[in-house]
């Protein structure tokens, strides 16, 4: 069996869930199935032509934008006419879908999020992605779904079903801090609460500032990409210099960023958009004690276990009173909750099965 993995900036991650998702992938699956990963030599640091027995296949074509769009669909493209299956992520490569029909029985489509919903695009943006979304879940033969929300979501628009199937969480470790941490990030010492996020307006990110920023009883640390937009940027400007607020710039080595946020009292998770978010699902293996965004979806993800706010005057109340609750052991059953359904090797063979059938 040759599959190809379209849709992602490219492996390996220093990005995004997608390209968590195809990492793991890739580490699980064995030789019943021949990969081939789709990346953008644009964005990519490292060229390698192979990980972890897979082939990279390099396009100078950004994945970002409006160049996206090329990249997703050329990339989908060359993937049909080579590959007996292709796992597309996204929603970049609609526009080229109704000239695939012969191809169809071979595209398996996960579309992650509702991303026509990110605050961040144009109203003539979303309704760009949203036309490909539709495009994309019509003609591909099965549809994946990483949330129950999502899933209900294709059902009642698209009157299609899809195979749950959700993301792992199983790759965060607990790691105690160094001399050396201590010394470099001096709030490990103490109570903290921690984020790590796109730094993106629909992830809620003026909330959560403007919540810490309106008590002294815990400090935030968020670590994100504030230098990869003008928002960012700006937001980062307006908020580095109050008091309690730590930002830092995006951490990719994976040891370092699980010795910020596996010591935390406290995790803050505001993704909005849709789907099963990786660091959500991250913090839940960690066992972290939980306060996210009241999305619908990220009830889905903790099963109703996290405790939720919708505005800053709730956030700001839950910090207040959050020695009223009984933070470990909601800490404890998300733990469950991602012992149970977050596994990556599980995950994996739920892909294969599907990919084989």
């Amino acid at each position: 069996m040759r599959l190809a993995i379209v849709g992602i900036r490219g492996i390996p991650n220093n990005y995004g869930g997608f390209e968590t998702l195809a990492e793991y992938l890739v580490e699980h699956f064995d030789k019943d199935i021949e990969l081939t990963v789709y990346c953008s030599s644009r964005d990519m640091d490292s060229q390698v032509r192979t990980y972890k027995g897979a082939k990279l296949r390099y396009l100078p074509i950004s994945s970002h934008g409006a160049a996206g769009i090329l990249y997703d669909s050329l990339a989908l493209f060359m993937a049909v006419l080579t590959c007996d299956k292709v796992l597309f992520l996204g929603f970049g490569g609609g526009f080229i879908m109704p000239f695939l029909g012969k191809y169809k029985s071979k595209i398996i489509l996960n579309i992650g999020g509702l991303d026509w919903k990110r605050d961040k695009w144009s109203p003539f943006a979303k309704k760009v992605i949203r036309f490909s979304e539709a495009q994309l879940v019509k003609n591909c033969s099965r549809l994946i779904a990483d949330n129950a929300g999502i899933s209900d979501y294709l059902l009642k628009t698209y009157g299609r079903s899809s195979e749950l199937i959700a993301y792992g969480g199983d790759q965060a470790m607990k790691v105690s801090p160094t001399q050396e941490d201590t010394q470099l990030y001096p709030f490990l010492t103490g109570d903290y609460a921690f984020s790590v996020t796109r730094i993106q307006i629909d992830n809620n990110i003026d909330l959560i500032l403007d919540a810490f920023s309106a008590q002294n009883e815990l400090p935030l640390v968020m670590v994100g990409n504030w230098n990869n937009s003008e928002y960012g940027r700006q937001t980062k400007k307006k908020y580095q210099d109050r008091v309690g607020l730590i930002l830092l710039d995006a951490i990719y080595d994976r040891t370092k960023l699980d010795v910020l946020r596996s010591n935390c009292s406290l995790y803050i998770h505001g993704h909005s958009a849709g789907g099963t978010n990786p660091s959500l699902v991250e913090a839940m293996y960690l066992e972290l004690p939980i306060f996210a965004f009241a999305s619908g979806y990220n009830e889905y993800t903790t099963e109703n276990k996290a405790i939720y706010f919708d505005s800053k005057e709730s956030l700001t109340a839950l910090i207040q009173g959050r020695k009223g609750y009984d933070l470990v052991a909601l800490a404890k059953n998300l733990k469950l909750i991602a012992e149970k359904s977050y596994r990556w090797k599980s995950i994996a063979e739920k892909y294969k099965k599907l990919i084989l059938s």
